[in-house]
């Protein structure tokens, strides 16, 4: 079934104004040893964004951000449901992961739901396995999919609809995440994965 997309105004000047607010064009230099391969800033440091949760990946386990950010990793909130947003960015992100592969670096692709009542583990599994083989999604309770938002400052809130074919307005940034680091990047979805990866590789070459 084909499912039409469409994000309210009022959702997205919402998205814009929590989500965005923390972000800002990166300077050069200072004591940061990732400065070189800044793009942005986060208001409030890096340590400002970001941080523990406690998840169910496709296989039906229990996880936590110890278990699952044992890589670089490019990190994603969407939902499985959506018909075109979360499938081209989760797309690019999986293509970025092979552009660093090619380029000797070892990444994850993470795609965490915001829509817990629809995508189970299996439908998460089922997911992940066409966008790559090392893509690990997350599911849960509704409190601990807000949890991990509210630390990742993310946006999601559900179309009121009468029936399952509801849509889900959410913010589409994704998350560079190093372990030992915690998230050093955010990319926006307007850059390309040849962006993503080159950016990711800087990083990882600092590390």
């Amino acid at each position: 079934m084909i499912r039409i997309y469409s994000i309210g105004a009022a959702a997205l000047i919402a998205a814009m104004l929590g989500v965005l607010g923390w972000l800002v064009f990166a300077g050069r230099g200072g004591d940061d040893q990732f400065a070189q391969c800044r793009d942005t800033a986060i208001s409030g440091g890096a340590g400002s964004i970001g941080g523990p949760f406690e998840l169910v990946d496709q296989d039906g386990r229990t996880v936590t951000d110890q278990d699952v950010i044992t890589m670089p990793t490019i990190l994603y909130f969407g939902y499985t449901f959506c018909p075109d947003v979360c499938p081209l960015d989760t797309a690019r992100n999986a293509e970025a992961v092979e552009l660093l592969e090619d380029a000797g670096h070892t990444t994850q692709p993470v795609f965490i739901s915001v829509d817990p009542e629809r995508d189970t583990p299996e439908v998460l599994s089922e997911f992940t396995s066409i966008f790559h083989d090392r893509m690990i999604g997350l599911t849960g309770s509704d409190e601990q999919i807000r949890a991990a938002s509210r630390e990742y400052r993310t946006f999601y809130s559900v179309q009121p609809s009468e029936d399952e074919f509801y849509l889900v307005d959410h913010s589409t940034f994704s998350y560079l995440v190093l372990p030992e680091h915690g998230v050093v990047e955010v990319f926006r979805r307007d850059q390309s994965a040849e962006e993503i990866a080159e950016r990711t590789a800087c990083f990882i070459e600092r590390m």
